[in-house]
């Protein structure tokens, strides 16, 4: 059986405080045996052009009116997939582990994915994953050998492909966008009224510094 899985992240990679700056990196990716929620997406989009509201970009939790997000999470309800979220608090990173965001960035896809990836395909499946691109085209081809080198540790022996798309390529991955969306807002808001919305499809949410106290900024 193909598995898709596709991913997003949530939060920037400064690792400061300061006005608009995140305290945590959020990766969260949602895996599914199909891609119609993708195409459920696109018949929303165009039936929202045709009520008149204004979706003349790809859709994005962030920057969407309510009432468009309000349509797009009850979409979300009515789809089966499994949402996993690995949560970085960023001031408790080493800085071993924050030297470069490359580095942060694959340490968080590890830790992500080695305790998803035995949950979601067996020898037998076949996984195609995508990620959300993000940065310029350099740190975009350094990211994407990212996902790579942890992707071969976690599924040596099995047959799987990756893409690293700009999120308006495949509507799936603005699914995963909202749903790294609601998550954030809950941790760093204190918002949790779209989290409510997706929680019964999250099967993993994990503070990975949950039992550290020291911060490093």
């Amino acid at each position: 059986m193909r598995r898709y899985l596709f991913a997003d992240e949530s939060g920037c990679l400064a690792f400061t405080k300061g006005p608009n700056v995140s305290r945590y990196f959020i990766l969260c990716t949602i895996t599914s045996d199909s891609c119609q929620i993708g195409y459920e997406l696109l018949e929303l989009k165009r039936q929202l052009a045709w009520e008149g509201h204004a979706v003349d970009e790809p859709l994005h939790a962030t920057t969407d009116k309510q009432i468009v997000r309000d349509r797009v999470f009850d979409l979300i309800q009515r789809q089966t997939f499994r949402v996993d979220a690995t949560i970085l608090e960023k001031s408790k990173a080493q800085p071993q582990v924050r030297h470069t965001e490359v580095n942060f960035y694959q340490y968080a896809w590890f830790y992500h994915f080695k305790n998803v990836a035995p949950n979601i395909v067996t020898s037998n499946d076949e996984l195609f994953l995508m990620a959300s691109s993000l940065g310029t085209r350099k740190k975009k081809a350094a990211f994407s050998e990212a996902i790579n080198n942890v992707t071969q540790q976690c599924l040596s022996g099995m047959n799987w492909r990756t893409t690293f798309w700009p999120a308006q390529s495949d509507p799936c991955l603005q699914i995963a966008d909202y749903c790294a969306w609601a998550i954030q807002r809950k941790w760093e808001k204190d918002d949790d009224r779209s989290y409510r919305l997706i929680q019964n499809k999250i099967v993993r949410e994990y503070d990975l510094w949950s039992h550290g106290s020291k911060h490093y900024y």
